[in-house]
């Protein structure tokens, strides 16, 4: 790496961001750059896996390695670069209907693994890249494409599934709150262990029930004093869907799926066929 420090233009890619004028991901992709640039993640050791929809295209936008995977398959091979090559800094971006929808399955046991990686899961309750259906996150009586006369399913709630399923890293963040996004970002990185971040990123081509304008009214930060250990008061706060408070949620320091894996070899490695098994992963 350059004596010169990395700036903020040298996490950009040659290719200009295409979403729609106004779009949140725009909102989201500038504070990521400028934790890359903080970070001074070094662009050849950084790894961005993304699934399908309009987030699918962060990769593409980052002067970085980048993978864009099939629908709902982001964490699996985001997993898979990190367990194979864990020096390297890993990042998995998808949406809510590429990781609550078909990729719902794999979110629990990233979670339980604990492995040493951010997932940046960008929620605009609608698909947006397929012009506008109900999404596993839309609220009830909200019309679309696919719910002409109102949605009629109880939308999930990710920052409930990620505490329930004890993710070590928690935090929530909007795109119209871009200087809280930068720090989450760092801290989600620099987190050894699975760090995942719920971010909602307004649509505002196909989605004109849940905008910038309704989710400034309910956007609030958490207390100042907030226990990020605490995950039965997490747990409650994110039960009141009334308001969408942004911040570190909860935060758990305990071995990673990379570090069992060391334990394991050790406890193993009297057997040479085992130890042989994991010198792979050094």
């Amino acid at each position: 790496m350059s004596d010169t420090a990395l700036k903020v233009a040298d996490y950009k890619s040659d290719l200009r961001p295409i979403w729609c004028s106004g779009c949140g991901d725009y909102g989201v992709i500038t504070p990521f750059y400028q934790a890359m640039a903080e970070l001074q993640l070094v662009p050849k050791d950084t790894v961005i896996v993304s699934g399908i929809g309009c987030s699918g295209r962060f990769p593409y936008f980052c002067n970085t390695y980048g993978f864009h995977g099939v629908h709902g398959r982001a964490l699996p091979t985001a997993a898979g670069v990190k367990i194979s090559r864990p020096d390297l800094t890993v990042v998995a971006v998808g949406g809510d209907g590429d990781g609550l929808g078909i990729g719902g399955g794999h979110v629990a046991h990233v979670c339980r693994k604990n492995i040493n990686m951010t997932y940046i899961l960008i929620d605009n309750s609608i698909y947006g890249l397929t012009k506008g259906q109900s999404s596993p996150t839309s609220p009830l009586d909200m019309t679309s494409k696919t719910a002409p006369y109102a949605y009629i399913e109880d939308p999930l709630n990710p920052l409930l599934m990620m505490l329930a399923y004890n993710a070590s890293f928690i935090g929530r963040g909007y795109s119209g709150k871009p200087k809280v996004l930068k720090d989450l970002f760092t801290q989600a990185i620099q987190h050894e262990g699975f760090s995942m971040l719920h971010i909602f990123a307004p649509c505002v081509s196909m989605n004109k029930q849940v905008t910038f304008k309704t989710m400034n009214k309910i956007v609030e930060p958490l207390p100042e004093d907030w226990d990020t250990g605490n995950r039965a008061k997490a747990m409650e706060m994110a039960l009141d869907t009334s308001k969408f408070r942004t911040g570190v949620v909860y935060k758990d320091e305990r071995p990673t799926i990379h570090t069992r894996l060391d334990e394991l070899e050790e406890r193993s490695g009297h057997y040479e066929d085992m130890g042989g098994l994991f010198a792979k992963y050094k």
